[in-house]
């Protein structure tokens, strides 16, 4: 099991310098690590053997057999879903040959590793094109203050609060990209719930609340909608030469143990997905009243700086541009709490000599 799931260390371990969100996190960690990881559970035959087993009372040799039914896939009788198991069928979808009967192919099981890595893969880019943009300006600007002890932290603090002098304006690019990787998080859940549902034949949109309701169904009617969408025994029809030279039909029953965790991995998912998507929105919902809203980007820091004076923070973020603050925020994730107190005098001092001089200057000219 370690050497299985040990590479998936790197996506949750913790990193030491934080560049977004706790719900950003949950995509390109979380649900990456969840993805990758279920992608390699479903391919390890020692937790769960052989990934079908079919049976047959003719001389078809059962390896044969197994390939033959795996690749061209399996399927079930629509019509015996309601049957009594163990009297009419001996298992919800198996019956036999009738002329005309509605088959559901299961042709998925052989995908499944494959999607779930590439459903990985389509968490990651948000993450990816962050960090394009971001281009580690935040460990740049950090300058190792992360630390409480520093022998040149007030040199390190000068050239920082010169920064952002100099770039005064120039950084509302840096929070709308992040705005911008937000959103493409929040489209690519909802996309991934639509390939899914594609991927599994309409069946995933109410998969989880069928399955909510299942205990409450009537025992007499009732079937399992896992057993339904991943069935552990279907149908397989393998056709060849008789030794007349006719074409003889063989019909076999498969046992598809795989199922056992694609049902589970999926039911696993359908919850996920649902509440990675409601948080993602709301998420994004907050990350837009921050770009509308002074008041609301004042809030935010005052509650994460609490070392700091109120007056001052009031005072230096009524004259920042969003993109500043946000880098300001992400400092204060970051930093120190006391450096991030005297780079806040700092800055805020600093700023207010530059407006004075400036009025200073207009004063002189006018007259």
């Amino acid at each position: 099991m370690d050497k299985l799931f040990g590479s998936l260390r790197t996506f949750i371990k913790l990193e030491d310098v934080k560049i977004d969100s706790f719900v950003f996190k949950l995509h390109y960690k979380i649900t990456v690590a969840i993805l990758i990881g279920s992608s390699l559970l479903v391919t390890s035959r020692q937790y769960f053997g052989d990934p079908i087993d079919c049976i047959s009372r003719d001389d078809i040799p059962p390896n044969l057999l197994d390939t033959f039914c795996w690749i061209h896939a399996t399927f079930s009788v629509v019509d015996s879903w309601n049957k009594t198991v163990g009297i009419e069928v001996p298992y919800p979808g198996v019956d036999k040959f009738n002329p005309g009967e509605h088959r559901v192919y299961h042709k998925y099981y052989q995908w499944v590793c494959f999607v779930l890595f590439f459903q990985g893969v389509m968490f990651y880019i948000p993450r990816y094109i962050w960090k394009i943009f971001e281009g580690n300006r935040v460990r740049t600007l950090l300058m190792g203050m992360h630390c409480p002890i520093l022998t040149d932290a007030h040199k390190r603090r000068e050239i920082l609060v010169e920064y952002f002098k100099r770039n005064m304006g120039y950084h509302r690019t840096y929070y709308l990209s992040y705005l911008v990787c937000v959103a493409l998080s929040f489209i690519n859940v909802i996309g991934q719930m639509y390939i899914i549902d594609a991927f599994l034949g309409g069946e995933f949109s109410t998969y989880g609340m069928n399955v909510l309701r299942f205990s409450s169904w009537d025992q007499g009617v009732r079937f399992d909608p896992m057993v339904k969408i991943f069935p552990r025994l279907t149908k397989c029809t393998f056709h060849r030469y008789g030794s007349s030279g006719d074409v003889q039909r063989h019909d076999a029953m498969c046992i598809l143990p795989i199922n056992i965790i694609n049902e589970k991995i999926y039911i696993f998912l359908w919850f996920w997905f649902y509440l990675l998507g409601i948080l993602t929105f709301f998420d994004l919902v907050y990350r837009a009243s921050i770009f509308m809203s002074r008041k609301c980007r004042t809030f935010v820091v005052r509650k994460k700086a609490n070392v700091c004076k109120t007056s001052e923070i009031v005072q230096l973020l009524d004259v920042m541009p969003v993109g500043e603050w946000y880098l300001i925020n992400l400092l204060a994730d970051n930093m120190d709490p006391i450096h991030f107190r005297d780079f806040i005098t700092d800055l805020n001092l600093s700023i207010r000599m530059k407006q004075f001089h400036s009025s200073s200057d207009t004063g002189d000219d006018f007259v």
